[in-house]
């Protein structure tokens, strides 16, 4: 026996509801979901502008919770694209040409 074993890609979807939402996640599109339903049940959906904007927070979250590749899903992807737009960014250089602050001491 060669003493080497096999870790699954997928073994963080076993923490999650589905094999892809969190908490969070599914708590954000009931609220969606269901504020649209209420919205249809109190707007008169005769029209199609009426109806779209009825239908809308339903759209918008479950848009926010899609899965999408290399993260987790859309939300994630604003969340992250937010932090490096708004925070400061600062990159040290450790390179071959970098004496990290200390001369030569001879």
């Amino acid at each position: 026996m060669d003493y080497s074993y096999l870790i699954p890609a997928n073994s963080k979807k076993s923490m999650l509801i589905f094999g892809v939402f969190n908490t969070v996640d599914l708590i954000i599109f009931g609220c969606g979901v269901g504020i649209s339903f209420l919205l249809m049940m109190f707007l008169p959906v005769n029209e199609f502008w009426v109806a779209v904007l009825t239908v809308s927070p339903g759209l918008i979250c479950g848009f926010l919770v899609l899965p999408i590749p290399n993260y987790h899903n859309v939300r994630t992807v604003i969340k992250n694209a937010w932090n490096f737009y708004t925070t400061r960014q600062r990159y040290i250089w450790k390179g071959w040409c970098f004496d990290n602050g200390e001369r030569d001491k001879k």
